[in-house]
């Protein structure tokens, strides 16, 4: 390939000797300016109590003090969330249960906590009938009903099992839960062409199957707000970018400022637009307004995930792990040494804040793109080393791919590849790069190439949010 036939050209364009079908093709979508924002509420969580609390000293049941406890664990996640509301009430007949239903709205998730032996068997008609997504609590001995919520999953009930003693699950289970509601009231901004599978690619199947909207933003709406830019903003987000780096290696002042108003611009588009994703499919070509990928890493970094070169499929997966983890992704390629076990993610933007808003930024160098003749101004962000991660990315809307690792090396300036570059150790390197990709249904580059990278073993949690989705898992490697 020459030097002037990119990488990113070949990704971009159609290459038909070759057989390659790429992601892009044309879609009904509607314009962000004829499309207003709906106003974004608490997410409501129905928590129902089955049962009432029995002795302390014998019997299969809660009793009082552990109902106390779980109710004050419940307020205080409520009140630290934020951003969901609880309707609680408790339940010992069916008409109960649906009452509460009603009370709470269509469609909302529920946390059945069972106090009493079949308790929840005797009450959770309404739940089942209705479809809600249910998380059921179960503390060791409260009874026997912990056999029946994955019973009732393998039925195609939206249903899953948390049974333990740490009250700290029921967090983990309304984290859960809110993603639900979250994405139903999520604003997703597109700066076409969208890429990834088929159907994320489709406004209109992104809305019937999360409740998400997709809406499309013009160039032309963007330089506007390119130019408007204060300045002095502008002038802060460049002394930010410069006086933290530990080292700017290409970039010069004009680079680093040009990235640095997109980066304005691009928080100022998204408060404008009350939204809570964005997608670019032509970041490639804005060298000469200035790269999105500072702006992208701030957006991460505060909790707004941004999906480079339009994928739409990595979009998505970064605002499921946001809303049930308050954690960034990191988008990326991958390629494999197997003399190593290991697997690469590289990219030219990565989130700082890795372990969520409130953690403390990772370090990075100020590099020109890796792509473009070393121009323009990205991050290269150097990552924990020992971390364990999350690989993952939803595809075609119902499976998520997913695996674990360690983060083992970490170059202290990149040389090949993209900028931001992590090397994982996993469990089966070759086996992973045997079956990459091997259930997406396509043969463009990007759409087989993306995953996305949470700090954590999130492997559980996906498993849970996957059954409350109706999503398949497939672990790779």
């Amino acid at each position: 390939m020459c030097e002037q036939c990119t990488r990113r050209e070949f990704l971009g364009t159609g290459v038909a000797a070759g057989g390659l079908v790429l992601a892009g093709a044309a879609w009904t979508h509607a314009w962000a300016s004829d499309s207003p924002p709906n106003p974004r509420g608490k997410s409501r969580i129905c928590v129902i109590f089955t049962g009432s609390p029995g002795p302390a000293d014998r019997g299969w049941n809660a009793d009082a003090s552990q109902l106390e406890a779980m109710k004050a664990r419940l307020a205080r996640a409520e009140k630290e969330l934020g951003n969901i509301e609880l309707v609680i009430g408790e339940a010992n007949k069916a008409d109960q249960t649906a009452a509460l239903l009603e009370k709470a709205g269509p469609g909302t998730p529920v946390l059945a906590i069972n106090l009493h032996c079949f308790a929840l068997m005797r009450v959770v008609k309404p739940i089942l009938d209705a479809k809600h997504p249910m998380v059921v609590f179960s503390l060791p001995a409260s009874g026997h009903d912990w056999m029946y919520p994955h019973r009732w999953q393998r039925r195609g009930h939206p249903v899953t099992l948390l049974p333990s003693r740490d009250y700290d699950e029921l967090e983990r289970a309304l984290r859960l839960l809110r993603v639900i509601p979250m994405m139903r009231q999520t604003r997703i901004l597109l700066f076409p062409p969208a890429r990834g599978t088929a159907l994320a690619r489709s406004p209109a199947d992104v809305k019937k199957r999360f409740g998400a909207d997709v809406v499309a933003v013009d160039e032309k709406t963007f330089g506007d707000l390119i130019s408007a830019a204060d300045d002095k903003a502008v002038r802060a987000e460049t002394a930010r970018w410069t006086d933290e780096a530990k080292e700017i290696v290409e970039p010069n002042q004009e680079d680093i400022t040009k990235a640095a108003r997109v980066s304005i611009a691009l928080q100022n588009l998204m408060k404008q637009e009350q939204a809570q994703g964005l997608a670019i499919g032509t970041c490639m070509g804005w060298l000469r307004k200035g790269f999105p990928c500072l702006g992208f890493a701030r957006l991460r970094d505060v909790g707004i995930p941004a999906a480079c070169e339009g994928d739409m499929d990595s979009l998505l997966t970064m605002l499921l792990f946001q809303y049930a983890f308050d954690r960034p992704g990191f988008q990326g390629n991958a390629t494999f040494d197997t003399s190593r076990n290991a697997l690469w993610t590289a990219h030219c933007t990565a989130p700082l804040r890795m372990d969520g808003p409130d953690g403390k930024p990772a370090p990075y160098l100020l590099r020109g793109h890796s792509e473009v003749g070393g121009s323009g101004c990205v991050p290269e962000v150097h990552y924990r080393l020992g971390e364990t991660i999350t690989r993952t990315k939803l595809v075609d809307l119902d499976t998520i791919l997913a695996s674990t690792g360690k983060i083992i090396e970490v170059p202290e300036k990149s040389v090949r590849g993209c900028r931001t570059q992590i090397v994982t150790e996993v469990r089966d390197a070759a086996k992973m790069a045997t079956n990459w990709s091997s259930a997406i249904n396509t043969e463009d580059a990007m759409t087989l190439l993306h995953r996305v990278v949470f700090y954590g073993d999130h492997m559980d949690s996906v498993r849970h949010l996957a059954r409350l989705m109706n999503l398949n898992v497939i672990e790779e490697g």
